[in-house]
């Protein structure tokens, strides 16, 4: 039985590792668990969505492929499941999880549904940077984009960093609003002892973490080149955690001789777990919006270093819960690796105030709020604009 005052939201995102599907999930997820009846639109289930969960609903998209077609259509497949979904389920609000293809798809949906004099509902599309940093220069897509964004109720970025970029590269006549990624931290399956045996690690090993879908942006090169530099007078590790295929990479762990200290394991799901076997974490993207990855990290209380781009520094807090460097500089992120290894009473206080950090500042039941709020603001709005149609 719906809750009284209970939204229907339709959200549509990749369901692939990654950022904005994790994200996507766990808001779909607590939203679920607030009340709200919450419905899933993608090519396969997202990786970590619970279907047994109350008020989940998950709707698979069919692509065919035909002979006609050079390549695959999949925003004609998905736009044809979310307006029948939105008609049958009744949906108030698509919250699409990237404009290429989710929010012209929510569009086309929403024109199949006024043409049909059905109830449609509102857009809101969230920015999770591809879409504004690489597709929106591109000329053959920004026009694209800009229309599907001029179409939405609402935009949202998930960092401040992001929103004024994405204001740059679009002509947009709404304003584009922050709401911060969140992040909620599973119960540990196994111990921080069992995960480091699994690893072949011992006591005075320092281990640092990176997690990543490992492509271009993620500068993994540079990655390897700082941690080959570190030199500590304790053993240092380093476990990759890759969302795709780590083989573009190998050749560096025979050039930089990193064989024996390098651990890749790919596709892995229970990351948290590796978390908290590690004493700290490794981001040396050339470009990240907000680093979901590193709030995971400081989640787990463990200092983060990286370079200072994107929105990066809107979630490390140099000096405090890790150290930020200029883009680059690999010398330097070395050399903060190395004194995290030689200074585990600093690692470990660093790490602490990263956790406070986060949880003061990316929680749930910080972040999701401001959505829900969106949603209802969005639904007013257009109570107002059609004072009938209530």
């Amino acid at each position: 039985m719906e809750k009284p005052g209970s939204l229907k939201i339709g959200i549509t995102c990749y369901p692939l590792i990654g950022g904005s599907g994790i994200l996507a999930t766990a808001l779909g997820s607590d939203l679920a668990q607030r009340g709200h009846r919450v419905h899933f639109f993608s090519s396969a289930q997202p990786i970590r969505l619970d279907l047994g969960q109350p008020g989940i609903f998950f709707h698979k998209v069919i692509v065919n492929e035909y002979s006609l077609f050079t390549y695959p259509d999949y925003t004609l497949p998905l736009a044809v499941k979310m307006a029948q979904v939105a008609r049958d389920a009744e949906l108030d609000i698509f919250h699409v999880h990237y404009a290429v293809p989710h929010a012209t798809a929510a569009y086309l949906a929403v024109q199949m549904l006024n043409g049909a004099g059905v109830h449609a509902p509102k857009i809101i599309t969230t920015l999770h940077g591809t879409d504004t940093t690489l597709l929106g220069q591109d000329p053959s897509y920004r026009p694209a984009i800009e229309h599907a964004l001029s179409h939405s109720e609402a935009i949202t970025t998930v960092s401040e960093s992001l929103r004024q970029e994405t204001v740059a590269t679009f002509q947009l006549e709404r304003p584009v609003e922050v709401i911060r990624n969140f992040f909620v931290p599973a119960a540990k399956l196994r111990s921080r002892d069992a995960i480091r045996r699994e690893l072949g690690l011992t006591n005075n090993e320092f281990l640092v973490v990176h997690i990543s879908n490992v492509r271009p942006l993620k500068r993994i090169d540079l990655l390897l080149q700082s941690f080959a530099a570190a030199q500590s007078s304790r053993p240092i590790r380093l476990l990759i955690l890759a969302g795709s295929s780590f083989a573009p990479y190998e050749p560096f762990l025979d050039q930089l001789d990193l064989r024996a200290r390098v651990t890749v394991k790919e596709q892995v799901r229970d990351v948290e777990e590796y978390l908290n076997a590690a004493d700290a974490g490794l981001y040396t993207s050339e470009s990240e919006s907000f680093g979901l990855s590193i709030l995971e990290t400081l989640f787990h209380a463990k200092p983060v270093v990286a370079f200072r781009v994107g929105g990066i520094p809107e979630v490390v807090v140099d000096g405090e819960n890790g150290f930020l460097h200029p883009f680059g500089d690999t010398e330097a992120v070395a050399r903060s690796i190395a004194f995290l290894a030689d200074s585990p009473k600093r690692a470990d206080e660093m790490g602490a105030r990263g956790r406070r950090h986060a949880e003061s500042h990316f929680s749930a039941d910080l972040i999701v709020p401001q959505y829900e709020a969106l949603y209802r603001r969005t639904l007013e709005e257009r109570l107002i604009a059609n004072p009938l149609n209530g």
